[in-house]
């Protein structure tokens, strides 16, 4: 019987080397001179803080740019509140690794509404798609590209 997984990774050193292209391009900037602005990435969280709040919007631009071009998807990112401290501006993002058990209700009801011969099997925070017919494995594939999941998702481990 073929099977595949369905998850949400996102792979910490792509994200670590996009930080540190942003922090040197902020560097060379030149309206970011003797500006108190930066990044910060520790834990599976990535720190956001400058002077102002246009500011941390521009620099929010410079991460999502240095990301994509890392490929990796900013729909990984999961944006918390802007906080006001002191002179700074500080916006935390938080990476979204896994898949909770909401978006795997969402995929499961999503394969079995495709009335495809394949089963959908919760596994932690991995979903496995499991049929005989490698062709509906494909359509299931299709079906949850097109879906509107608020995750990125990625599909490994294909077995035939």
């Amino acid at each position: 019987m073929a099977s595949f997984d369905v998850v949400s990774e996102v792979e910490t050193q792509e994200v670590r080397n996009a930080v540190d292209q942003a922090v040197r391009e902020i560097s060379t900037r030149f309206d970011f001179r003797g500006v108190d602005a930066g990044f910060e990435y520790e834990d599976e969280e990535i720190l956001v803080w400058a002077e102002e709040e246009f500011q941390v919007d521009q620099l929010t631009d410079v991460l999502k740019e240095k990301l994509a071009g890392r490929k990796v998807d900013i729909g990984a990112l999961d944006a918390q509140e802007l906080v006001a401290s002191g002179k700074q501006k500080r916006l935390k993002f938080r990476l979204r690794q896994g898949i909770d058990g909401d978006v795997s209700r969402q995929i499961t009801k999503l394969v079995k509404s495709s009335r495809l011969k394949v089963q959908a099997q919760v596994q932690g925070d991995k979903v496995r798609i499991a049929g005989k017919k490698r062709d509906d494995l494909q359509s299931v594939m299709g079906s949850l590209r097109d879906a509107d999941i608020d995750i990125p998702l990625q599909f490994n481990n294909f077995r035939d």
